[in-house]
């Protein structure tokens, strides 16, 4: 399969896995993701612009038109749904413990904040992380997007069925993350190397098919960069915040936990069955992008 890639899409690989490998060094030789995360994450989208720019000699074609709008929603809402669902099931059971008061002084320590109210102050952050919080994930999920969904998933769809574009691009995108995951912080504390690797790898190829049919379905970028970024906020800064830890919680929870790998299939299975609704006569066979995806 590989073999038949374009250039195009060997270009944009090799540029892709070489920016990263520069943040990568420093993030390894660190031992913490956070401090080149920003760089890190805009690797792949600085890597399509220039190969755009070598193919094209421009930058249009990856999707910058903010319409259609409605599939915004579904993009906002859908990490919140799978995350109440897998975080819903781990406080109900027991696996972990729902601590709002431990978040809430957390977060309040954090930001030096003296509060009285703890539920209020707590009410009040995580609308504000959910509203206002969501432009700053936006911007950081956006290097990444440029590139993933931007450029990859519509070349790749030009050349394979939506099946194949989504686990294609699903894998890659999980393996570009693998050096942070095995050899610095970017993992779950208290989960062996390995069963994390598995989850996070799981839950990326299965939400990848949710990245790819919207990006198609749009014909635009910014689908997938609100999923990205709404996938971020609500299970990273809401939802794992929100969980206080048994001896189980870091093998449900989080990017590297079972929960969100198991919940992945069926979201991965619903946006599959949805395949032939995207602009392709014969979606499984060799879908394409209408004209107006090259806006």
């Amino acid at each position: 399969m590989t073999s038949t890639l374009p250039p195009k899409i060997w270009v944009f690989l090799l540029l892709t896995f070489a920016l990263s490998a520069i943040f990568y060094y420093f993030i390894i030789a660190s031992g913490s993701i956070h401090t080149y995360a920003w760089g890190l994450m805009w690797s792949p989208g600085v890597a399509a612009l220039i190969t755009q720019l070598i193919f094209q000699r421009n930058i249009r074609g990856l999707g910058w038109s903010f319409k259609p709008s409605q599939y915004w929603l579904v993009s906002y809402g859908l990490p919140l749904g799978y995350g109440l669902l897998v975080y819903g099931i781990v406080w109900l059971t027991g696996l972990g413990i729902f601590a709002p008061a431990a978040m809430a002084k957390q977060a309040a320590a954090q930001r030096q904040i003296q509060t009285q109210s703890p539920t209020i102050f707590l009410t009040l952050y995580i609308l504000i992380a959910a509203t206002a919080g969501m432009v700053s994930s936006c911007a950081t999920a956006l290097g990444e997007e440029i590139g993933w969904r931007g450029l990859l998933v519509p070349e790749l769809a030009k050349r394979f069925s939506f099946t194949t574009t989504a686990l294609l691009s699903g894998a890659i995108w999980a393996l570009w993350h693998y050096p942070g995951i095995l050899f610095a912080d970017y993992n779950n504390a208290g989960v062996s190397p390995g069963f994390g690797l598995v989850c996070f790898t799981v839950m990326v190829m299965g939400t990848s098919f949710a990245f790819a049919w919207l990006r198609l379905k749009s014909a635009s970028l910014w689908p997938a960069v609100l999923l990205h970024a709404s996938h971020n906020l609500f299970i990273q800064a809401i939802f794992t915040p929100l969980t206080g830890a048994t001896r189980f919680t870091p093998y449900v929870i989080g990017e590297f936990g079972l929960g969100l790998a198991l919940v992945a299939l069926p979201v991965a299975h619903l946006f599959w069955r949805k395949r032939g609704e995207l602009p392709s006569a014969r979606p499984d066979l060799q879908p394409s992008l209408l004209a107006h995806a090259r806006s």
